[in-house]
């Protein structure tokens, strides 16, 4: 597939990290719903995402195994990759910018369906969470890392029942649901070592940023992979 682009979202400072995206630039190519489902599920991101309008900035998010109206990390990174200050996913408009190193959206908290947050008591708490924890539920662990700074270290657990994702690498949405229950700007290492930075807007609205970059793809595990693979080679 020549018009697939993985991403790298919410890097850290030297690149590394950050969570996987695939990014379909033409719609057309896989135009129907059965379609969009099966290559999300394919790929094995925890999103992907299909562009249908490149100038408007409409796009579809799938998960593995479902379609989202929101999601942060993969608004973040079409984007970036578009270099566009709106986008239209099903929940609504997104305003985008860019400021040289990171990318940001700002997205409306009741957007966030169905991702619950926990304090724990310590980083060292979260990080001896198994991957994932026991329960049901989309689960955002974390815990202040410094308080007065703003620093958090967080997990998050998908915790679907098609069980694709065990440990999602840095999640967009949990930390604006995350920033607007603690009604401060957040400095967050989530994962491995992803960084996403937020801020509360002034009219209930959260802005969401973080580096982005492209992927060196892995070791195909599908046909869609092995071609994109061949092709940047």
């Amino acid at each position: 597939m020549n018009d697939l682009d993985v991403l790298k979202v919410f890097c850290a400072g030297d690149g590394r990290h950050g969570n996987l995206l695939g990014v379909v630039r033409d719609g057309r190519t896989c135009p129907d719903d059965a379609s969009r489902q099966a290559l999300a599920a394919e790929l094995g991101y925890s999103e992907t995402v299909f562009v249908d309008d490149p100038e408007r900035g409409v796009v579809d998010i799938r998960t593995p195994g479902t379609r989202m109206s929101f999601a942060g990390h993969p608004l973040v990174g079409v984007a970036w990759l578009l270099d566009i200050e709106e986008l239209q996913p099903p929940a609504g408009s997104v305003w985008a910018r860019d400021d040289g190193e990171f990318t940001w959206i700002t997205a409306l908290p009741e957007w966030v369906e169905g991702k619950r947050t926990e304090q724990y008591a310590s980083p060292a708490e979260v990080d001896a969470l198994p991957a994932p924890p026991p329960g049901e539920g989309w689960l955002y662990a974390w815990a202040w890392e410094d308080e007065t700074a703003g620093r958090i270290r967080a997990r998050g657990f998908p915790r679907r029942p098609d069980g694709v994702i065990a440990e999602d690498e840095a999640t967009g949405s949990a930390a604006i649901l995350l920033t607007a229950e603690l009604n401060r700007a957040l400095n967050i290492t989530q994962g491995a070592g992803s960084q996403i930075l937020t801020a509360p807007g002034p009219d209930g609205t959260v802005e969401i940023g973080g580096r982005v970059r492209f992927a060196k793809l892995p070791p195909p595990r599908t046909e869609h992979a092995r071609t994109e693979r061949a092709r940047t080679e």
